[in-house]
């Protein structure tokens, strides 16, 4: 499926709502056009953009004045048939499969869009100490990647 605005592929977990994220930031589309999901996902986007992210216990030139919680963000990603398929032929004729780093890729960027919002939820500045945790679960010719992403929201001096 392709995103309806730039017309590239689209990660499974965007199928339903048929636009990528970043296209909805970058383009300004009017949020009146989208579905409630939509247009609720996009304004919290739009107000999350701010939030830095670190895997480290700090930011250069922030100071931390308050860690505000503990905040997780959870995504699950299908691994197609196709993709599967052609990851298992990559395993056992050696090299990268670019279609498992891909899926690896949305998966990443999903999450930490999604801790982001999080963050802003609860009126965080940025979030320190992320952990990625990554699982697989497969059977019946399926695949399915887990990823959680957590850290702990804090606010910074102002």
């Amino acid at each position: 499926m392709l995103c309806r605005y730039c017309n590239e592929p689209l990660p499974q977990h965007l199928y339903l709502d048929g636009i990528h994220d970043e296209c909805l930031i970058k383009e300004g589309i009017d949020a009146g056009t989208l579905e409630p999901e939509q247009q609720e996902r996009y304004h919290l986007l739009s107000q999350a953009s701010h939030i830095r992210l670190t895997t480290t216990m700090s930011f250069a030139n922030h100071e931390i004045e308050e860690e505000l919680d503990v905040i997780t963000a959870e995504c699950v990603f299908g691994m197609n048939v196709f993709r599967d398929f052609f990851a298992g032929l990559t395993d056992f004729f050696g090299g990268r499969s670019k279609a498992s780093q891909k899926v690896l890729r949305d998966a990443r960027k999903a999450c930490l869009d999604e801790l982001r919002i999080e963050a802003v939820e609860i009126g965080a500045d940025g979030v320190v100490g992320i952990d990625l945790d990554y699982s697989e679960i497969s059977g019946k010719g399926k695949g399915m990647l887990f990823l959680v992403a957590s850290g702990t929201a804090v606010r910074f001096k102002k």
